[in-house]
């Protein structure tokens, strides 16, 4: 399942920031489609827990930075998500300060079990 995820209405002074993240569920996955004032890598990791789904950068070092963490966003459950929900997102512009809070928006999701002509992340066997 890949979903395309839109981040925005953060609580900062730049009120263009927004991002949109494609996942891959089943990868564990994420890559930048777009974005605006925010300063993502294009492409990272995610961890997944019932309560939120958490913005990994692409490194495997056990200190991994997090992004963002998508509260109520559960890709554990077979269930979920839908097309249209919604939650809160805290964006980590600064490791020394505060997150940023904003809101996550699913506009849309792939249920397809093809193999995409083309592979997003680095790490993926050519």
């Amino acid at each position: 399942m890949r979903i395309t995820l839109h981040l925005d209405t953060f609580e900062c002074a730049d009120p263009a920031v927004y991002a949109i993240l494609w996942l891959d569920r089943d990868a564990r996955k994420w890559s930048r489609e777009g974005h605006a004032a925010i300063d993502l890598p294009e492409w990272g990791k995610l961890a997944l827990t019932k309560q939120c789904t958490r913005i990994l950068g692409a490194s495997d070092a056990e200190d991994e930075h997090v992004y963002c963490e998508l509260a109520g966003l559960d890709l554990l459950s077979r269930q979920g998500p839908f097309e249209g929900e919604s939650g809160d997102v805290l964006w980590y512009r600064h490791a020394d300060r505060a997150p940023v809070a904003g809101q996550w928006h699913v506009q849309w999701i792939d249920e397809t079990d093809t193999e995409p002509e083309h592979g997003v992340f680095a790490d993926d066997e050519v």
